[in-house]
């Protein structure tokens, strides 16, 4: 009995296992009844809008350069001696005008050059003179043929000899006033003492540098134009070209609000090996401000400039927020408020705005400035009021940053 007690638990076990498997079976394997869905609503999708109408459009190119003088020269000795005195206007920084006194260097010994030269020639002019009168009285005897060949020519060899010393030392007097002069270093026009080399006391020879002057009457920029800029201005290429007009602005503080006003006069003949940028040198007439009101324009200083370019005709001005990647933007119908997306060309961009010409885009047409994560063709869309956004572009726009 107990042999039979203990196979039936061993069968029992496993038929109550597969009835409890086969409940569960019938009872997952019903499928749930399907609910009836609602259908999705469509998806309405909100922008801020611009109203688009085509106006004309300056092209500004911005640039920069540094401030440099158009003139700058190192003023070297050209006699030896000691520097006996240097003049304020040849302290660093000074100001001074063509021909003010700048240095003096010790005179004494070529006064006494020239002294002596004078000196010489005036020994050689009373040579001359008596060295003519021998001559003439030989000339006088040969005709009377109380002297010999051989005595008219000695004497005529003398003369000549005599002749040319007083040309030599009139050149030497001519050297030695010259040296003289040199003595003093005169300003060669009107500018301003950048460095200063030398001082009191100091020997100095021919070629020392005394210290470097630069002038002051206009400055110079060389501003660099991208090759893809150049089509959208006309630069001077030839003298007679008319200049071009730029505004120069204080690219250290430009809080500052200091403008200036300046003409690209010339441009370089080459463009830039490593850049295949074009130079244009722009010309600041007046810089320190002696003749004028505006601010003054120091040598060194960082400037961003405006250039004045091309006028585009009949153009849609769009914002740069409303471009999207590979220049694509999107519209939205007047009528049905769906939108729909257009890819443009843009012939000119900068950090505000991308300027375009095309004949599917229509005046007043909408354009959507929000930026539109998901954006269906056709979707409907719900302008966001925005009276300020929703404005005409017509008219020239502000100064911009160029990056076409």
């Amino acid at each position: 009995m107990k042999f039979l007690a203990t196979a039936f638990v061993r069968l029992l076990i496993p038929i109550g296992i597969l009835v409890a498997g086969a409940y569960g079976y019938t009872r997952l394997s019903i499928e749930p009844a399907e609910e009836m869905s609602e259908p999705a609503e469509e998806q309405v999708l909100r922008s801020r809008i611009v109203s688009l109408a085509s106006s004309d459009f300056v092209v500004k190119i911005q640039t920069n350069g540094v401030v440099g003088p158009h003139n700058r020269v190192t003023l070297s000795a050209e006699v030896t001696g000691t520097i006996r005195a240097t003049e304020v206007a040849f302290e660093v920084g000074s100001f001074f005008q063509a021909g003010d006194l700048l240095l003096d260097i010790d005179d004494r010994d070529y006064q006494t050059a020239l002294q002596v030269a004078r000196e010489q020639n005036k020994l050689a002019k009373a040579t001359l003179t008596l060295t003519q009168s021998a001559h003439e009285r030989n000339q006088e005897l040969a005709r009377r043929n109380s002297a010999s060949g051989a005595e008219l020519d000695s004497t005529l060899s003398a003369l000549v000899a005599a002749q040319s010393q007083v040309e030599i030392t009139a050149s030497a007097i001519d050297q030695a006033q010259r040296d003289l002069e040199r003595t003093k270093i005169y300003a060669p026009f009107d500018g301003r003492v950048a460095t200063k080399s030398v001082g009191v006391g100091q020997l100095v020879s021919p070629g020392t540098m005394l210290g470097d002057v630069f002038a002051i009457d206009y400055a110079e920029v060389r501003l660099p134009i991208a090759s893809r800029e150049l089509r959208h201005l006309k630069l001077p290429e030839r003298e007679g070209d008319p200049p071009v007009d730029v505004e120069l602005r204080d690219a250290i503080d430009a809080s500052s609000g200091s403008r200036w006003r300046a003409k690209i006069v010339r441009t370089e003949g080459t463009l830039d090996a490593d850049s295949l940028e074009l130079f244009a040198i722009a010309r600041i007439d007046d810089p320190f401000s002696f003749h004028s009101d505006h601010a003054i324009l120091r040598i060194g200083q960082p400037v961003v400039a405006i250039v004045r370019g091309e006028i585009l005709r009949d153009v849609m001005v769009i914002p740069r927020g409303a471009v999207r990647r590979l220049d694509q933007v999107y519209l939205i119908d007047r009528d049905k408020l769906t939108l729909r997306s257009l890819t443009i060309d843009p012939l000119w961009s900068d950090a505000d705005n991308v300027i375009v010409r095309d004949g599917s885009i229509q005046d007043g047409e909408m354009l959507a400035t929000s930026m539109l994560v998901y954006a269906p063709e056709g979707s409907l869309v719900q302008i966001i009021p925005d009276d300020s956004a929703a404005v005409s572009l017509a008219g020239e726009p502000p100064e911009l940053e160029a990056t076409p």
